[in-house]
């Protein structure tokens, strides 16, 4: 069921009718399906926000300080973000994991120590922020969301990652899990390879292993862990950490020599080319040269051996051949060779 925009929704509650703010009505007003509500003391949402669910997409309620939420809040059907962090939630509402087209869930700093297996039913969940909670253990209902593509989990007490985290979330992209307590890198983390944003910053990581095999990944935080030196990434990797900023001048300076000597390289390889090019025609023009002092050599032989070529002149070949000009005449007429003025691609030659 929805409200009115023309008025503040109110609905009866234990003993008492419980109004929205006064700047609801002005809020949704704006025509974006918003409300914001963060940083305002309240000891408890009222329920008449549950009459909202055809107008409201967008619910902030950060550090509102409240505890619970109203049993028909899974009425706002057609939220997509919602914000709870920095309240006093020492366990996720159940009426939140009814929510059907949630895309964005935020539950920072709260006192969660795990999530209900109902919270599988956000299936349209992409964004994921939970960090600044009690987690000692990584959700098992989390490796039953694949869409999920952003998973913020820092500051938590998290020791290890599941080993199928790989299988079960392949679409991850981002994934913040500084402030633990790694003692190393998990080895799944290697077989996500979708990954672009991995930060695994203030942990107890000692040794990375070789992360060069992450091919989408774009950054690498590291910073705040025990390590002599930066973690081996690809070279479009940005690393934040100890040492970092100098490893990436290095890296670049040697991209760049290196693009120098492919560059050189393959100059040399054109001017290669050029003169051996050059060379060829010179000695073809050398062979062509010789085979016209060959042919004009045989010429001369054959004068000498034939003393009577000029017995045929010009005039006399005329009259030997008077005869047959009319012939030559009629094909040249009948288009047997082709005229001077025609296009030899237009007549189908070529």
């Amino acid at each position: 069921m929805g409200g009115a925009c023309g008025s503040v929704p109110t609905v009866a509650g234990e003993g008492a009718e419980e109004p929205l703010p006064e700047d609801t009505e002005e809020q949704l007003s704006s025509g974006d399906g918003t409300l914001e509500f963060s940083g305002r003391k309240m000891t408890h949402l009222p329920a008449s926000i549950c009459t909202l669910g055809d107008q409201l997409y967008k619910l902030y309620l950060s550090g509102t300080m409240i505890t619970e939420l109203p049993d028909d809040f899974y009425q706002l059907y057609n939220l997509r973000t919602l914000a709870l962090d920095a309240n006093k939630l020492p366990e996720l509402p159940e009426a939140v994991c009814s929510l059907p087209h949630l895309g964005r869930l935020y539950l920072g700093a709260n006192r969660l120590q795990g999530l209900p297996m109902s919270f599988a039913r956000l299936q349209t969940l992409r964004t994921l922020w939970i960090e600044r909670n009690f987690l000692h253990h990584f959700p098992p209902v989390l490796l039953s969301m694949p869409a999920l593509r952003c998973l913020q989990m820092g500051d938590n007490r998290l020791k290890g990652l599941p080993g199928d985290i790989a299988t079960c979330m392949p679409g991850l992209k981002g994934l913040w899990l500084y402030a633990n307590r790694l003692e190393r890198v998990p080895k799944v983390l290697l077989r996500l390879h979708g990954l672009e944003i991995l930060d695994l910053d203030r942990n107890r990581i000692a040794v990375f292993p070789d992360m060069s095999g992450l091919k989408g990944l774009r950054l690498l935080s590291f910073d705040h862990n025990p390590v002599k030196a930066p973690p081996k990434v690809g070279e479009t990797v940005t690393l934040v950490g100890e040492g970092a900023q100098e490893f990436m001048e290095e890296r670049e300076e040697q991209r760049k020599q290196r693009e120098e000597e492919a560059m050189e390289e393959q100059e040399r390889e054109q001017q290669e080319k050029e003169a051996a090019k050059a060379e060829g025609g010179e000695e073809g023009e050398g062979e062509g040269e010789e085979k016209q002092e060959e042919e004009q050599y045989d010429e001369e032989d054959a004068e000498q051996e034939n003393p009577n070529t000029d017995c045929y002149s010009g005039n006399r070949e005329g009259d030997f051949y008077e005869e047959d000009d009319e012939y030559y005449l009629e094909e040249e007429e009948e288009g047997f060779y082709p005229h001077e003025e025609e296009n030899y691609y237009t007549r189908g030659i070529y």
